[in-house]
C-alpha cells in the first residue's frame, strides 16, 4: 500500500467519521423532523447543505470530465446546471415553500384536488430520484476502486451502509447538517488542485483569472490541431447545435423540478429564509462552477502532454497509471504496432481509452500534487456522492412513506408508524440504487442527465403550471405527466437498451439526455389543452394559487 492509498483510508475514516457521529447527534423521533428538518434550518447553513445536494457526482467528478473531452460543448453542462438553479431559486421556490407542502407529490396531490395526481407524482419522483441516485452510487465506487484498491461494487457497498445510516438516523435533519460538512470538504477538495494546477500551468493561481488571461486555452487549441481533432473551443464539434439546445434546456429545467432540491426549501422557517438561503447556495455552487472549465482545461492538457506519444513502456512507469490501469477505466491498445500510444493515430481511433469520470479524480496526481491532496480530493468525491445520495433517498423514502403509504394507503397511521415505513423505504431504495450503480445505463453524468431530463418532462410543467395558471386542473395535471414521463422514459430505453446510437429520424437527433426538453413540450401542451377541455378548478383550489402568489403573508405559509 502506498502513501497515497493510506493517506485516503485515513481521510476517508476521518471523514465518514464524522458524518456518523453528525448524524447520530441529530437523530429524529417526528416525522416533521424526519422529512423537512423541523423547518427550523439557518438560511447559511441551508444554503451550504442545498449546494452539496445539489452538486453531485456528476458535478464534482464527471462534470470537468465531460468539458475536457467535449471542449465547448460541454458547456451544456454548465449553463443547464446553474441556469436551472437560478431558475429554481427565482421562480418557484418561494411559492411552493409558502404553499407549506413536504414533498412535490404533496404540492401536486393538494394544488391538484387528486389521490390520482399525487400517485402519479410520486411514481415520477421514484423514477428520478433511482435514476439520479445511480449515478451517486457509481461515482463512490470509482472513487473505492481507485483509492482503496477494491472492486467498483465492494465500493458501492461501502457507500451504501454509510448513506443509509445517517439517513435512516436523523432524515432530513441529519442529512442536513451531514450536508454541511460534506459541502465544505468537497469544496475545499476540488479548490486547492485547481489553485495549485492553474498556478503550475500559467503562473496564476486564480482558476478563473488562469484561464481567461493566460495563454492555455490558445496552448490547447494548438495542441488539438496539431493531433488531427478540431480546436478544443470550437463550438458543435461533437454535438449537433440542437442536441446542443436541447440538453441545455432539459438540465435547466430539470433543476428546477428536482424533488430532493425542491424539498431543500422547506426546511427554513420561512419564505424569506428560503430566498437568502438560496442566495448562498448560488454563492457556494458558483466556487465550484467558475473553477470546473478551467479545471477541464488544465487536465485536457496535462493529459495530453503525459500520454500522447509516449512509449506504452515508458507511461506505465508512471505510478498513476498503473493505479488507474488497475482499476480498467484506463486502457492501452496499440493498434498500429509502432510502440507508441497516439490520441488519434492514422487509423483514426484512439489507443488510449480514458474514462471521463477519472479526469478529475486522476489531475492531482497526473500534476504531480502531493499525496495529501491526492487523498483530500478522493474524500472530496465521496462527499458529493454520498450528500446528493442522502438527499434522493430522503425524496425517495418521502414518496414512498408520506405520499403514498400516508396520504392515500393509511391516513390514520401513528407518527412512529409513519416514521417506520420511511425508514425501511430507504433501506429499499439503498439496495436499487446500489443496484443500479453497480449496472449503470452511462457514465456519472450522462446518466445525472437522464434524470433531469426525467424531472423536466414530468414535474416542471405542471409545478409552473399549478402556481401560475388557476386555470390548469387535476385532469390535465395527471394527463400531462404520464404523456411527458411516458415519452422520455421510452426514449431513454430504446436509445440505450433496444437501439443503442440509432436514434429516430423524426426528432432530429437528440439524444436521450435531451429528449427531456421535447417530453417537457408535450406535457405543457397536454396539461394545458386538456386543462381547457375539462372543467375548471374549484374555486378554493383558484383562490389559493392567487393567495400563494401574493407578496402580503410572505413569512408564513398556507396552512390546510
Amino acid at each position: 500500500m502506498g502513501t497515497t492509498e493510506l493517506l485516503t483510508i485515513i481521510m476517508v475514516v476521518i471523514t465518514f467519521g464524522a458524518y456518523i457521529t453528525i448524524g447520530w447527534l441529530t437523530r429524529v423521533s417526528d416525522t416533521k423532523g424526519f422529512y423537512v428538518a423541523g423547518q427550523g434550518v439557518p438560511a447559511f447553513a441551508n444554503g451550504a447543505a442545498t449546494a452539496a445536494d445539489w452538486m453531485s457526482a456528476a458535478s464534482f467528478i464527471s462534470m470537468a470530465g465531460l468539458i475536457s473531452t467535449l471542449g465547448f460543448d460541454g458547456s451544456i453542462y454548465l449553463m443547464g446546471w446553474t441556469g436551472g438553479y437560478v431558475l429554481l431559486t427565482l421562480l418557484l421556490a418561494p411559492y411552493l415553500r409558502k404553499f407549506g407542502k413536504y414533498t412535490v407529490p404533496d404540492f401536486v396531490g393538494d394544488r391538484y384536488y387528486s389521490n390520482t395526481a399525487r400517485l402519479v407524482a410520486a411514481i415520477c419522483a421514484l423514477f428520478v430520484s433511482l435514476t439520479y441516485i445511480a449515478g451517486q452510487m457509481r461515482g463512490v465506487g470509482i472513487v473505492f476502486s481507485r483509492f482503496l484498491q477494491i472492486d467498483i461494487a465492494l465500493g458501492i457497498v461501502i457507500g451504501m451502509a454509510i448513506v443509509a445510516f445517517f439517513s435512516v438516523l436523523g432524515g432530513m435533519k441529519g442529512i442536513t447538517w451531514t450536508q454541511v460538512a460534506q459541502y465544505f470538504v468537497l469544496i475545499i477538495a476540488y479548490l486547492i488542485p485547481s489553485i495549485a494546477i492553474a498556478g503550475f500551468l500559467t503562473g496564476n493561481p486564480i482558476p478563473q483569472l488562469a484561464l481567461t488571461f493566460s495563454d492555455i486555452v490558445p496552448r490547447l487549441n494548438a495542441v488539438q490541431v496539431d493531433l488531427g481533432f478540431k480546436e478544443y473551443t470550437e463550438p458543435f464539434r461533437t454535438k449537433g447545435m440542437l442536441d446542443v439546445i436541447f440538453i441545455t434546456i432539459a438540465l435547466m429545467i430539470g433543476t428546477a423540478g428536482l424533488p430532493h432540491v425542491i424539498v431543500r426549501f422547506y426546511t427554513t422557517s420561512s419564505v424569506r429564509a428560503a430566498r437568502y438561503s438560496g442566495f448562498w447556495a448560488l454563492l457556494f455552487i458558483g466556487l465550484l462552477y467558475t473553477s470546473a472549465p478551467a479545471l477541464a482545461v488544465f487536465a485536457r492538457y496535462n493529459l495530453i502532454d503525459n500520454l500522447h506519444g509516449k512509449s506504452l513502456d515508458e507511461v506505465r512507469q508512471l505510478s498513476w497509471v498503473n493505479s488507474w490501469e488497475q482499476t480498467g477505466l484506463l486502457k492501452f491498445d496499440d493498434k498500429d504496432g509502432d510502440g507508441f500510444l497516439q490520441l488519434r493515430p492514422v487509423a483514426g481511433e484512439s489507443e488510449i481509452t480514458l474514462d471521463n469520470d477519472i479526469i478529475v479524480l486522476s489531475t492531482p496526481e497526473v500534476a504531480g500534487l502531493s499525496p495529501f491532496i491526492i487523498a483530500l480530493v478522493a474524500a472530496g468525491g465521496l462527499a458529493a456522492a454520498l450528500s446528493t445520495a442522502s438527499g434522493l433517498l430522503l425524496a425517495m423514502s418521502s414518496a414512498a412513506s408520506h405520499d403514498i403509504y400516508y396520504r392515500l394507503l393509511n391516513p390514520t397511521a401513528s407518527e412512529q408508524r409513519r416514521l417506520l415505513v420511511g425508514r425501511i423505504s430507504i433501506f429499499v431504495g439503498v439496495v436499487f440504487a446500489g443496484l443500479l450503480g453497480i449496472y449503470p445505463p452511462g457514465f456519472v453524468a450522462q446518466v445525472v442527465a437522464f434524470a433531469f431530463g426525467l424531472a423536466a418532462a414530468s414535474f416542471f410543467p405542471v409545478i409552473l403550471l399549478g402556481i401560475f395558471d388557476k386555470r390548469t386542473n387535476n385532469v390535465g395535471a395527471i394527463s400531462g405527466m404520464i404523456v411527458g414521463m411516458g415519452f422520455t422514459l421510452s426514449y431513454i430505453i430504446f436509445d440505450k437498451y433496444i437501439s443503442p446510437g440509432v436514434l429516430p429520424p423524426i426528432f432530429g437527433g437528440i439524444s436521450s439526455e435531451g429528449i427531456g426538453t421535447l417530453g417537457a413540450i408535450l406535457n405543457f401542451i397536454t396539461t394545458f389543452t386538456v386543462s381547457r377541455m375539462t372543467a375548471a378548478p374549484p374555486q378554493e383550489i383558484q383562490d389559493l394559487v392567487e393567495s400563494v402568489r401574493m407578496p402580503s403573508g410572505a413569512g408564513g405559509a398556507i396552512a390546510h
